[in-house]
């Protein structure tokens, strides 16, 4: 990845960061994805802490990298769950909503949180 795309991204992020923050009610869902893997974390900004998070790390399927981000976001939304967490606010880390961040969102929203 070219440094001016990584500085783009970080600009992005950074922009939208000053106009939303997690709650212990409604948290924060970090969408990352890296070359090889996809992750998700609820962070609450108020305390600094991370409430949840998932990934395909372990995930060894022969998956595509969108249908892994499926699964993570199917993963994140049952963790919410668990914690009686039923809205976040969606953070996109300064990614395009298209693909993985998109497959993402879809799971989590059809697992049962609320954007």
């Amino acid at each position: 990845m070219s440094n001016r795309k990584y500085q783009l991204r970080k600009k992005r992020h950074k922009r939208v960061r000053h106009k939303i923050t997690g709650t212990p009610s409604r948290p924060r869902l970090v969408v990352f994805r890296s070359l090889t893997n996809n992750y998700a974390q609820l962070v609450d900004d108020e305390k600094g802490i991370i409430l949840s998070s998932a990934s395909d790390l372990k995930n060894k399927s022969k998956a595509t990298k969108s249908e892994r981000a499926k699964e993570v976001g199917a993963e994140i939304a049952k963790k919410a769950q668990e914690q009686k967490i039923t809205e976040v606010v969606f953070d996109r880390n300064g990614y395009k909503y298209h693909g993985r961040v998109k497959a993402i969102a879809a799971a989590a929203r059809e697992g049962g949180l609320k954007f």
